[in-house]
């Protein structure tokens, strides 16, 4: 028999820590070799871990809501062979970082899906997540999660009416829903009686309780805000997908991790690039009727579907090739030129939120190779088995606002990218179109392309010629070509 240190491992050059979501796997529980013993979460993606070795569990050296450093030894497992390859045989193993209270608690509705970008203070828009983990909610045989019991701090339960409150989770635990549902209740006004609860308006992301005299809201995100307080109405803003209006007018439904990391990025890109955005019109009827000639024999053979995502990122790949200068990023006053081209996809997830994995190296892999790229990054994004490095290092992004019947749309650049193209619908529309025997009416295919780009580095000729030679290779299309 042997010990082996489980060591967190690393998920990319930009990621130093995770959080515990869950354990998917108990002491004395066996394991094999690349079975998953926990779930976590860090700033771009969710993600397990699995263990590289045969043995059985034997302890958790961090619980679940943790924040943990890469690197740090998160278990320890009993391994059947005479010898582990480990990284230091200790007789008492302890924790390489000491440990820590988490102030970002993941919420126990949260959707496993990551934003591709890491955004700083985003503890700070979270009111009960940021409050210090009580002490005394100590309940003997019942379980109190972080999140639960810094609700209960902030709204004043104490443990013995904490104890009182039927769970709903497993075992009788108690939920974030069943603690909300039970403040509703406890809270609920008479119509046109002055409130005098705990709670006397919205709480704001960032500060303490507002007081009774608020201001108007203001849509900043990342700036404290409060609510009119109405005497018919109390709405109390609480984690994670928490949705309830207490006179049942309106309905408060407050943002999720995904979709904080989301607003907060693309306010920052508005405030950060001047957008400006380029309109080009292509005509793809070749590229379509190709696409319907090769699409069934291509499934057949490759088991996997041919989409008109992978024929645009090839047209972006040359072009880029062709306008060097759009495929950079910004640093103070300097221009950082990007050797390789890595094109972000903009992925809508199942949850209504989005993702944008990237494929690296694009302009190295052909047409198939594009296509099964594609196809891995957006059915990895939509059951939430990307990776870390599958959303770093883009510098072009793609999105197909086409595949929600849009025909075009002005994209907020994805940050520290420069530039990013929106492609329309395809739809069938009367076109002129030149023959040797004259101009003349048909129905073609026809779609809008947008690009939007950073004016402080890219003017307008070089943006509008960009999207122009995007649209030339595609309307340029080889109707002969193989695949």
């Amino acid at each position: 028999m042997a010990k082996y240190q489980l060591l967190l491992p690393k998920m990319g050059e930009s990621v130093a820590e995770a959080t515990i979501i869950k354990w998917t796997k108990n002491p004395g529980d066996q394991i094999d070799a690349d079975e998953a013993v926990m779930e976590i979460a860090t700033d771009k993606v969710d993600s397990d871990v699995p263990s590289p070795v045969k043995g059985k569990l034997v302890e958790q050296l961090y619980k679940e809501n943790d924040v943990v450093q890469v690197g740090s030894v998160i278990a320890i497992i009993e391994t059947y062979e005479t010898a582990v390859n480990e990284p230091e045989a200790v007789s008492t193993p302890q924790p390489a970082v000491e440990y820590q209270k988490s102030e970002k608690v993941a919420s126990e509705a949260e959707p496993h899906f990551a934003v591709p970008v890491s955004v700083p203070g985003i503890d700070q828009i979270e009111k009960y997540n940021s409050t210090p983990t009580p002490e005394a909610f100590k309940s003997e045989g019942r379980f109190y999660s972080p999140l639960v019991r810094n609700i209960a701090t902030q709204e004043g339960i104490k443990t013995d009416e904490l104890d009182r409150i039927p769970g709903s989770g497993s075992d009788g635990r108690l939920t974030k829903d069943d603690l909300l549902n039970y403040l509703q209740n406890r809270q609920t006004p008479v119509a046109g009686q002055k409130v005098t609860s705990p709670v006397q308006a919205p709480v704001s992301f960032n500060s303490t309780p507002p007081s009774p005299v608020a201001e108007p809201v203001k849509p900043e995100i990342a700036q404290p805000v409060a609510a009119p307080v109405a005497a018919q109405t109390v709405k109390t803003e609480v984690s994670s997908n928490a949705s309830f209006s207490v006179s049942g007018v309106d309905e408060v439904i407050e943002m999720d991790r995904m979709r904080r990391l989301i607003a907060d990025h693309m306010v920052m890109s508005k405030q950060t690039s001047p957008h400006v955005t380029s309109f080009v019109e292509a005509d793809v009827t070749n590229l379509v009727m190709w696409r319907e000639r090769v699409k069934n024999s291509f499934e057949k053979r490759e088991g996997e579907k041919i989409t008109f995502t992978p024929i645009f990122i090839e047209a972006v790949v040359k072009a880029i090739k062709d306008f060097p200068m759009i495929n950079i990023t910004v640093n103070g006053t300097q221009i950082i030129k990007k050797a390789n081209i890595n094109i972000s996809m903009a992925t809508a997830l199942p949850s209504g939120n989005l993702i944008v994995p990237v494929i690296k190296k694009a302009d190295e892999l052909n047409l198939l190779g594009l296509t099964k790229s594609v196809n891995d990054l957006a059915n990895r994004a939509r059951i939430g088995k990307l990776l870390p490095d599958d959303v770093k290092d883009g510098t072009f992004t793609i999105t197909n606002v086409g595949s929600f019947g849009n025909v075009m749309g002005t994209p907020i650049i994805n940050q520290p990218q420069v530039a990013i193209l929106a492609v329309g619908a395809i739809k069938k529309k009367p076109a002129v179109i030149e023959t040797k025997e004259g101009d003349m009416i048909a129905i073609r295919h026809m779609m809008f392309l947008s690009l939007s780009y950073d004016h402080r580095v890219v003017d307008g000729a070089l943006g509008g010629s960009f999207v122009r030679r995007v649209a030339d290779y595609l309307e340029k299309w080889d109707t002969n070509r193989t695949i």
